[in-house]
């Protein structure tokens, strides 16, 4: 009478016991980390090397891939500098840097949605007075940008710092230039109202920096390095979290597909075009037509 061979399948075998190694290996690196002092580094330390081994082992990573990766990491060092950040611009078209915001910007009551930093923010930028001209001599069509800056109670905040920037209207913001202009960023106060205005030029789409490996992915993956028109903010006042945000111009055909996904609908403004010889604010003379908008802002509390 014949008896039921009882023998492991080898294949079975082989595979339990390579998936014993893989786990054994994250195991292993992951209680490297137990000494660690600091419990915020631990945690970010073993959840990353979670992540990465859980990647390469669902997607079967090859040595080949791993070592493209690195070579792309190793040129995206390469051609940053102190004016361009190909890693900024990595974690952008990657939607690594809205996630970040949208977890460290929790939804309050109506404060102002924040968006991406972006790659071309410059500290010092020039001061100029309520009413002033942040172009600098950066071409585009005058812009008439007004508002107010509030508290999340409805009070005006005096004295708020607003600080903006923003891309001529060939899409290049002045560190793109090659030399030391300024063009296209300023800083100014809002007034004992909370209201704030200035001129600047009308946003128009542009491009992400597409020459270089971030450049390169964007390509192969089919997708547009375009970003849709927009104008940055940063707005800061003693007692209200920081906000970081862009206004984007309704209408543009780019604000369903922004090559780093920083569009939001509470962000989309009316930019109205005003004809030529239309009287300004300010009694400012502009040569031919212009534009305005109006952004009304507001800070949620320190520490939400």
């Amino acid at each position: 009478m014949s008896t039921t061979d009882s023998t492991v399948d080898p294949a079975v075998e082989t595979v339990d016991e390579q998936q014993r190694r893989e786990a054994q290996l994250v195991a292993d690196v992951v209680a490297s980390f137990d000494d660690c002092a600091d419990p915020r580094l631990r945690e970010l330390m073993t959840g990353i090397v979670e992540h990465v081994h859980a990647f390469i082992r669902e997607t079967r990573l090859t040595e080949a891939e791993w070592s493209t990766a690195i070579d792309f990491l190793t040129r995206a060092g390469h051609i940053t500098d102190d004016r361009r950040q190909e890693f900024i611009l990595l974690s952008d078209v990657l939607g690594a840097s809205m996630q970040t915001i949208a977890v460290n910007n929790a939804a309050y009551g109506d404060a102002t949605e924040a968006t991406v930093f972006g790659p071309f923010f410059v500290d010092d930028s020039p001061q100029i007075p309520l009413g002033g001209d942040i172009a600098g001599g950066a071409s585009g069509q005058p812009c008439w940008v007004e508002g107010t800056v509030r508290d999340d109670l409805g009070n005006p905040l005096s004295g708020a710092r607003v600080e903006v920037w923003e891309a001529d209207e060939d899409g290049f913001y002045d560190v793109q230039y090659g030399d030391d202009r300024v063009a296209g960023r300023a800083h100014l106060f809002t007034d004992a109202d909370g209201s704030y205005r200035f001129w600047g030029v009308t946003p128009t789409p542009y491009p992400i920096p597409a020459d270089g490996p971030v450049g390169e992915m964007l390509a192969a993956v089919g997708r547009s390095p375009m970003r849709a028109s927009h104008l940055h903010f940063m707005v800061s006042h003693e007692g209200c979290r920081t906000l970081v945000t862009h206004i984007f111009v309704r209408g543009d055909r780019l604000l369903g597909s922004d090559s780093v996904f920083g569009v939001k609908d509470s962000l989309v403004h009316d930019f109205v075009e005003q004809p030529a010889g239309s009287p300004t604010p300010d009694g400012r003379v502009v040569t031919g037509g212009w534009s305005r908008t109006r952004f009304d802002i507001v800070l949620a509390p320190a520490g939400v």
